[in-house]
């Protein structure tokens, strides 16, 4: 059983890293300046940690800062699994990303974990996605060879309160979500949005991906990731629309289909979850996750991450 003073939360001041926080008060979350995690870090009395720190960024900074994304995710994964290994840390659970499958003509759909490794990841995410997957390499390592209890959870899309709201690195739906507030509130009558809106995206709320986190805690010890989204898959025009009226927006939603809508569908399983006791319908709805985000959001702009 995990104890919260003695667990460590890694990048606990992000999205997920506040949920976590929330149902686990007392757990450690150090800001940057308290541990650096591109440097060597000693860890005293940790038992659990749940490894969420990265460096992360929109397309842009991918593609132009490829090198960046790529070594200074190496550097955090290594410092915290070799401190882990070395204090002797009961279990570490590392957060990857989606972005981690391949971009491959060999995988199939749903992506199930066994994918992970079977052709390079898109190059729109080269650098981050290649780091990202070498956490799974190196927890299979240390668990080999000193039989460290390191494992990996691979969410979805992620949204909730906390998020980034950056226009240029944020993701999908924080991006729109303030996009459309300041469409509002500043009486701009339309708002444009990449695409056709008819891709398919699977979303999953941080509160839920937090218990998640905790759950495999308690009941996962595999030295293969495991997915944790929920499956249940909307298009983007969906979104947009839960958007507009959660956030009371009337003006027109113009697509702009000279811009990319990306891939089609990109649906993952999340049977090995599923059958470990999670139910699906422990997830929290969309159509109710965006409701409690966009409140929030509107309580709290413009002192939101992304955009203060």
């Amino acid at each position: 059983m995990y104890n919260d003073k003695t667990t460590l939360i890694t990048g606990g001041h992000g999205m997920v890293g506040q949920a976590l926080k929330s149902i686990l008060p007392n757990a450690e979350a150090p800001r940057k300046q308290d541990m650096n995690l591109l440097r060597s870090v000693k860890l005293n009395k940790i038992k659990h940690i749940i490894h969420l720190a990265a460096k992360v960024g929109g397309v842009k900074g991918n593609t132009d800062l490829v090198a960046d994304f790529y070594l200074e995710n190496q550097k955090i994964n290594h410092n915290i699994l070799s401190a882990a290994h070395e204090s002797g840390v009961r279990k570490v659970i590392s957060l990857l990303s989606t972005c981690v499958y391949p971009d491959s003509p060999y995988i199939s759909y749903p992506l199930t974990e066994e994918q992970l490794h079977l052709g390079p990841p898109h190059p729109s995410n080269f650098g981050y996605a290649y780091a990202k997957r070498m956490v799974d390499v190196m927890s299979r390592a240390y668990r080999q060879q000193y039989e460290c209890n390191f494992v990996t959870a691979i969410p979805n899309n992620l949204y909730g309160e906390n998020d980034n709201f950056d226009l240029e690195n944020g993701h999908v739906i924080p991006s729109l979500m303030r996009k459309i507030w300041e469409a509002k509130i500043k009486n701009i009558p339309y708002v444009e949005c990449w695409g056709d809106g008819m891709s398919l995206r699977e979303f999953t709320y941080s509160k839920d991906i937090a218990k998640i986190l905790l759950f495999l805690l308690e009941n996962y010890d595999e030295a293969h990731p495991i997915n944790i989204g929920n499956t249940e898959e909307y298009s983007i025009k969906e979104v947009v629309s839960l958007l507009c009226e959660n956030l009371e927006y009337s003006g027109e939603i113009i697509w702009n289909t000279d811009m990319p809508s990306g891939q089609f569908r990109k649906p993952s399983s999340n049977k090995k979850l599923t059958d470990l006791g999670w139910d699906k319908e422990w997830y929290t709805p969309l159509k109710e996750g965006l409701k409690n985000t966009c409140k929030w959001f509107i309580i709290n702009y413009p002192n939101v991450r992304g955009v203060h």
